[in-house]
């Protein structure tokens, strides 16, 4: 070969390489994730999901509901039932509180009776059975056919509007029930108003009280086709020639030409006013055509479940995946206009210049689902922690479980500290630090929720406080992050104070029982005591557990806790013991959220979700390998009944996501991942700036549970954790995997996950 031929081909190769690129490109963007997507894993037992409609983190979420107030209707619908009373366009994913199910609309072929009240859900007029026969969905799209009106009806969404499309039958007059009475669970209406605009628009709004004190939902419906007559009642008195109705319980009922056969409705959506409402269809949802928009849904879902590139051994693993990544990106919730206008935590009308974010699940999603976002979701992270620090002007106080702009001060924890945190020390930084340091403060600093009685004792009394052990425990871990955040900073006096108050658990061990215990305030133990006791909220020291699954939680000091204990050996006796005891829990008011039992181990509630990976800090991670893959078989699937516990707004699938992946957060705030046993035979995440991790499996299989070797980037891998780092920095995690543990890899102190005792 001459010199030019060398010469034309190096010129070439830049070319050649960049279409190899682009095929390659191509060809993952041309793979269909949503295909694995079922959402309707977790509808039934206890998980608490919906099968409806929404876009990643979307205002909007029109989904079906049941009508039946209860907790396995939190979301609004239940896979058991086989009623559907409407479609509304807010809903809760895996909460264990119900709330919203805001603006119902039900098609209907005849006119109702309203006259009668509603005291049960056979009380609905328009209600309808249905068979889980004729309904499907998938990202973005669900249908289902209504057997009693034979409305054949599909929904879809952009951020901010729903989309629906009803196929009427010839057997009677095509028409529309909009019920703004209609509640479940916790809520219940303030002021409602519909209002006749022309002959294809509805406007109004609809204030509730429930969960969410103070719930605004202003909304403009347009129609397809024009409005022929309208029934407009009040709580159960006909409004006769109203074009317009406010009261308590406004409803209406419009009719549509009787040879309709189909019927499209828009539905804009907004926290603060009627015009933020139809902006939202002006500029997401300006034509009508349904099949585009649930097009561009399905589009937009499948970009969004691209950036993790799964391979498993069989399809029921990547739907279990794929769905779990779906799930966790469903919340938090776009709470902001178009024009940044949203009502704020103090009742009053703000504009952000980002997207301001509601739904925030902290106690459940600090743990797995906000670390899962600083890995796929980075550019978002500054939005969430805007949008909380936001809430700290306008409250005071940093949120703990923010719904619609309202503070519910549901759970126990300071957890919007940690997501702070965490993101600082990741370098996720688009905020203002000094301001989110100082709202730390503020919310550590408080004299509420049991944090007077830490401040005055140094511990939280069980007889001055309910719920004091876990309060306690995990005030613990987020004045440690506080601290952590302080020092660097330079703030050392509050480093110190925050530090101390971080080892403050070490007061509620109680070595002669093995457990974190409920003290009193004069320093005796609360007697009687039962590790299995489970008290649901009263005369507790335990939220939703009981002592065998709250005594873990110091994710950041694991190895002060080993210390607690005597040492490595009787610490895993005690670990081992947990999982491999029996599942009773005693109490005449036990939590309903104690779910996914192996033993005393709780898989379907999160207090438990790192308790698994804690062998690592022992030298026994073989043993996490065996626990891990176990849960991940025993409490995943992909049928309808698929999730032992509530999803909780993303953290028990984030749980998965990364479990399955071979490696999870223990410390959320730490920045390393403590590694465990990976479920997938391989994983490409795909990063910002274009970088990728990928995690290869050799001898993945149902048996092969236990790591032999790891190698990072080629090299061996002898520590039993990666750092944040290290995933962003690019890269390739190898696992190499046999059916008998290997209990030299990453046994020796060196190769521990870094904690509070060894750091300083």
């Amino acid at each position: 070969m001459n010199n030019l031929s060398f010469r034309t081909i190096f010129l070439v190769l830049p070319a050649l390489l960049q279409v190899l690129i682009s095929c390659q490109e191509k060809k993952t963007e041309s793979i269909d994730y949503t295909r694995y997507v079922d959402p309707f894993i977790g509808t039934a037992a206890h998980g608490h999901t919906y099968p409806g409609a929404s876009l990643p983190f979307g205002m909007v979420q029109l989904s079906p509901d049941n009508g039946i107030s209860g907790w396995d209707w939190c979301s609004g619908y239940h896979y058991s039932d086989s009623i559907i009373t409407g479609f509304s366009h807010l809903h809760l994913s895996g909460t264990g509180i119900g709330d919203l199910a805001d603006i119902l609309v039900m098609p209907a072929m005849r006119e109702m009776d309203f006259t009668r009240r509603v005291k049960t859900r056979d009380d609905y007029p328009y209600r309808s059975r249905f068979s889980h026969d004729n309904e499907s969905a998938r990202p973005g799209y669900y249908k289902v056919l209504l057997d009693d009106p034979a409305v054949l009806a599909e929904l879809s969404a952009t951020l901010r509007t729903g989309m629906h499309r009803y196929t009427f039958n010839r057997g009677g007059r095509p028409s529309l029930v909009i019920d703004l009475s209609f509640a479940i669970n916790w809520d219940r209406p303030l002021e409602t108003r519909i209002e006749l605009v022309s002959d294809t628009l509805i406007t109004g709004y609809r204030y509730s009280t429930g969960w969410a004190e103070d719930q605004r939902v202003y909304f403009a419906l347009q129609f397809s086709a024009p409005v022929g007559a309208a029934i407009m009642v009040l709580d159960t008195v006909p409004v006769p020639d109203a074009a317009q109705i406010s009261g308590l319980n406004a409803k209406a009922q419009v009719f549509f030409a009787e040879d309709l056969q189909n019927l499209q409705v828009k539905a804009g959506i907004s926290s603060v006013s009627v015009e933020g409402a139809l902006e939202h269809l002006a500029a997401e949802n300006p034509g009508w055509d349904f099949d585009r928009v649930a097009a561009d849904a399905l589009s937009i879902w499948n970009d969004e479940l691209s950036r993790i590139h799964a391979t498993a051994t069989d399809e029921a693993g990547l739907r279990v995946f794929y769905t779990a990544l779906y799930h966790a990106f469903l919340a938090p919730t776009l709470y902001s206009d178009l024009d940044g206008q949203y009502k704020g935590a103090d009742g009053e009308i703000h504009r952000a210049d980002y997207d301001y974010y509601s739904t925030l699940s902290l106690w459940d999603t600090f743990r797995a689902a906000k670390p899962l976002y600083t890995l796929l979701q980075p550019g978002r992270v500054n939005h969430f922690i805007r949008s909380m620090l936001d809430f700290y002007d306008q409250h005071g106080l940093l949120p703990v479980w923010a719904l619609a702009a309202n503070e519910t001060n549901t759970m126990t924890g300071y957890h919007a500290i940690p997501v702070i945190a965490d993101a600082y020390f990741k370098g996720i930084r688009d905020y203002d630090v000094q301001k989110a340091y100082r709202a730390m403060k503020a919310s550590g600093m408080q004299d509420i929720r049991g944090v007077n009685f830490l401040k005055q004792y140094g511990y939280i009394p069980s007889d001055l406080e309910e719920e004091s052990v876990t309060k306690n425990l995990e005030y613990a871990y987020d004045d440690w992050c506080i601290a952590q955040v302080a020092k660097d900073l330079g703030y050392e006096e509050d480093y110190h104070y925050f530090m101390k108050r971080a080892d403050s658990y070490r007061l509620l061990f109680d070595a002669s029982s093995g457990f974190m215990r409920g003290k009193m305030a004069d320093g005796s133990w609360r007697s009687p005591f039962d590790p299995r006791l489970s008290s649901h909220r009263v005369g507790t020291d335990y939220t939703e557990g009981n002592a065998w699954q709250h005594t873990w939680f110091v994710p950041h000091d694991a190895e002060g806790l080993i210390g607690l204990y005597g040492g490595p050996d009787p610490f895993m006796v005690k670990l081992d013991s947990m999982f491999t005891m029996d599942s009773e829990i005693t109490g005449d008011n036990i939590s309903v959220d104690i779910s996914g039992l192996i033993g005393q181990y709780a898989h379907g509630n999160e207090p438990s979700h790192h308790i698994a990976y804690f062998y690592n800090y022992a030298g026994a991670p073989w043993k996490t390998q065996y626990w891990v893959r176990h849960i991940m078989e025993s409490q995943y699937t992909d049928a309808t009944d698929g999730l032992c516990g509530n999803e909780d707004c993303g953290q028990m699938s984030a749980w998965y996501v990364f479990s399955a992946m071979g490696f999870y957060p223990v410390n959320p705030a730490e920045g390393i991942y403590v590694i465990g046993s990976p479920a997938l035979s391989g994983a490409r995440i795909n990063l910002d700036g274009r970088k990728t991790f990928t995690i290869e499996t050799e001898n993945q299989g149902p048996e092969n549970v236990y790591i032999q070797s790891v190698k990072l980037n080629g090299r061996d891998l002898d520590r039993s954790y990666i750092r944040h780092a290290e995933i962003l920095a690019g890269g390739t995690l190898r696992f190499v995997l046999g059916a008998e543990p290997n209990t030299t890899w990453a046994a020796d102190p060196a190769a521990f996950p870094p904690s509070m005792s060894n750091r300083n």
